[in-house]
């Protein structure tokens, strides 16, 4: 059975109660039972991993490399924008990376438009709340199967 990692960063154990405009009411543990249903569907596994420490997501991306997982889809939040160090962590992995956000990072504040992420994710997905999630999942799974 193929494997997807979903990582989660920094804030989105807080998802439920940060900014309900930007985000919605749906809490981290709903949107990780709606992708393992849907990985169900599509007859893979999803593993989900969060974390407010950017060497710990680091860390995770280098295990995913070593336990030769299927693909990504990350939606790292604000480290998005500036984390070179979790880009070129995500630029070893040899397998189809995601990127996702709830939010239409493109119709925010100007910072919010430029993923250092781009050049080494097969695409991007955003604006759709929970949706951009599924949407992304969906997409790795195809992606993978290619």
């Amino acid at each position: 059975m193929k494997k997807v990692l979903m990582l989660h960063g920094i804030n989105h154990n807080m998802f439920g109660k940060r900014d309900p405009k930007q985000y919605g009411t749906i809490t981290l543990a709903e949107i990780d039972e709606r992708m393992r249903a849907l990985g169900r569907e599509l007859g893979v596994e999803v593993e989900s991993f969060q974390t407010n420490h950017e060497g710990a997501m680091a860390e995770r991306i280098h295990r995913a490399y070593q336990e030769n997982v299927d693909a990504v889809v990350i939606n790292a939040g604000a480290w998005t924008h500036y984390s070179y160090g979790l880009r070129d962590a995500l630029a070893i992995l040899t397998v189809p990376i995601v990127e996702i956000h709830m939010s239409n990072v493109h119709a925010r504040e100007p910072f919010r438009h430029v993923s250092v992420f781009a050049e080494v994710v097969r695409g991007q997905i955003c604006g759709f709340g929970i949706d951009s999630y599924l949407l992304g999942l969906r997409a790795a799974v195809s992606a993978a199967s290619a």
